[in-house]
């Protein structure tokens, strides 16, 4: 098992991995949500819409979240590569309306911890009542949004393999399932009985966190939520082809649930 690379380990502006997106030619809409100060270091969240071609019904509204702890990117290079991919092949999110959120905790990114600059871990911080701006912003957009499916990428750096929490039963058989079944080509999988202290059968957790980044509470119905996670001490590209295939199959099995009229 190889060890974070020098990429991984080094404090960097929180606008270098996003940089490719403004050499693209941007065919999604992108928004800044919202800028804060952090002791006297400016931030901003930025919000990428991508409207994929029709599918013959109404589009599914699928929020997909990285960067929320900031010493994890894997998943923010994903989320910026996803993009970028989507540009050269639009029909990967044929019937999707695509919210991607590729650096949800830039100061943490800069400093390369886990935490935010104030210290907290913001996937405990949800619908808590938390004063910390990128909660409150995403919060604000999650409600406004009423996402049809989350999708979050992480990575654990305490698994050898990869695994996902995934809320919902269908989903968990018919979209995570198959989606960690292509992403283990690339990275094995956990299968051990529990991780990170939870449940697990073949590398599926059917719980999650308190606090943790979800559709609001009083949300009915439910939308699917799903945590991807990598091990973080993975090859760093590994990792992130890992989220790539991962991203690609989930819409892909979702998509083909819908169509035989499965209620999620």
């Amino acid at each position: 098992m190889s060890h974070p690379s020098p990429e991984q380990a080094r404090p960097k502006s929180y606008r270098e991995p996003l940089a490719p997106l403004l050499k693209a030619k941007a065919p999604w809409l992108s928004t800044t949500l919202g800028t804060w100060s952090a002791d006297r270091t400016p931030y901003s969240m930025e919000q990428h819409l991508f409207v994929g071609p029709r599918s013959g019904g109404d589009y599914f509204r699928v929020g997909i979240f990285a960067g929320v702890h900031g010493d994890e990117t894997a998943g923010i290079h994903a989320a910026v590569r996803f993009l970028l991919e989507l540009e050269r092949n639009p029909g990967l999110a044929r019937g999707y309306e695509l919210y991607v959120y590729p650096l949800c905790n830039p100061s943490g990114f800069e400093l390369g911890t886990r935490f935010s600059r104030s210290g907290r871990d913001l996937n405990r911080e949800f619908w808590t009542g938390s004063r910390e701006p990128e909660v409150q912003l995403l919060e604000r957009q999650i409600r406004t949004l009423r996402f049809d499916g989350f999708v979050s990428l992480h990575a654990d750096d305490e698994s050898a393999g990869l695994y996902a929490f995934a809320l919902g039963a269908q989903v968990t058989q018919h979209v995570v399932e198959p989606a960690l079944q292509a992403a283990e080509k690339v990275l094995p999988r956990n299968c051990d009985p529990t991780i990170d202290n939870f449940t697990s059968r073949n590398g599926l957790i059917r719980q999650g966190y308190p606090g943790m980044l979800c559709a609001a509470p009083e949300t009915r119905p439910r939308p699917f939520e799903i945590v991807f996670e990598t091990p973080h001490h993975a090859d760093l590209e590994k990792q992130i082809e890992a989220n790539l295939v991962f991203l690609r199959q989930t819409l892909d099995q979702y998509q083909q649930l819908q169509a035989v009229g499965q209620d999620l």
